[in-house]
């Protein structure tokens, strides 16, 4: 890449600030350079800052939006003659080479273009990480996982089998899903709508997050949620289990009815460490 990444943003806030019908067949040029400069990982669509905040790169989503509408749709050939319909500015990715030492193992998966796979990720099928996300160096991605459109995964992750990591395009000013450096999500989890999940938490297996989700941290007696301005943040080295609690009004009583409630019940110790650790041999 010639030319310096701030260029390339000028160009894309002007893309991303175009009404559909302002859109030239030239501006497919730029979505496929911005593209390009995520496959490097030159870009992102959100950054943390020196003091750990996350703030979330506004004309990334508008440029992601604007190549909605810049494609037109249309018919490709996959796996085994299979057909599919899309638009052809958002192709699947296939710019994948031994250089990039990334493990795509046979069976199904897909990367689209314009989706960042760092160094030593493995992606076991079926598996799909969909446009503008960022998967950190040495994650697993397990069979049956998603991650969506602008999540950002960090570094030394492990998202077993099933695992639903959500993406957030609209809207435009919210933060995507988080997961930070050596977290463990279990299987057939799922973290949605700008979750935070900080570094070195676990989350045990079948535990659900979203923006409306109460967390009740019984470790140090508190309940952490999030609220419009701020999203639910799970704490570094946390370790997440699902939980219920009592639905507390007359018929919920009547009829036993209980609440899933993830509960914090312990934080990261040597034990955690030696029962989550990955496995070097598998890389």
């Amino acid at each position: 890449m010639s030319r310096p990444v701030q260029n390339l943003i000028y160009d894309l806030e002007q893309l991303g600030a175009k009404g559909t019908s302002d859109l030239q067949p030239e501006d497919r040029v730029l979505f496929a350079e911005f593209r390009e400069f995520i496959n490097l990982g030159l870009i992102r669509c959100a950054e943390r800052d020196a003091k750990g905040q996350w703030r979330v790169n506004e004309w990334f989503k508008r440029s992601i939006l604007a190549g909605f509408r810049l494609g037109q749709l249309m018919e490709t050939e996959g796996y085994a003659g299979t057909n599919f319909f899309d638009k052809h500015t958002l192709p699947t990715r296939r710019a994948l080479h031994l250089t990039n030492k990334v493990r795509l193992v046979p069976g199904g998966s897909a990367i689209r273009d314009g989706a960042f796979v760092d160094e030593g990720v493995i992606v076991m099928p079926p598996s799909y990480i969909n446009l503008g996300a960022y998967v950190g160096k040495g994650t697993l991605v397990d069979s049956h996982v998603l991650v969506g459109s602008c999540a950002q995964v960090g570094e030394r992750v492990h998202l077993s089998a099933g695992v639903q990591v959500g993406g957030v395009l609209e809207p435009i000013g919210s933060l995507p899903v988080i997961i930070e450096d050596d977290v463990m999500v279990g299987g057939n989890c799922g973290v949605y709508e700008g979750v935070i999940v900080r570094e070195r938490a676990v989350l045990g297996t079948g535990v659900l997050l979203n923006g409306s989700t109460k967390v009740y941290d019984v470790v140090n007696e508190r309940v952490l949620a999030g609220t419009s301005e701020v999203p639910l943040e799970i704490p570094p080295c946390a370790v997440v289990v699902p939980g219920s609690r009592p639905v507390k009004q007359p018929f919920g009583e009547a009829n036993g009815l209980q609440i899933a409630t993830p509960l914090i019940v312990k934080y990261r110790d040597n034990k955690t460490d030696a029962s989550t650790a990955l496995e070097e041999a598998l890389r």
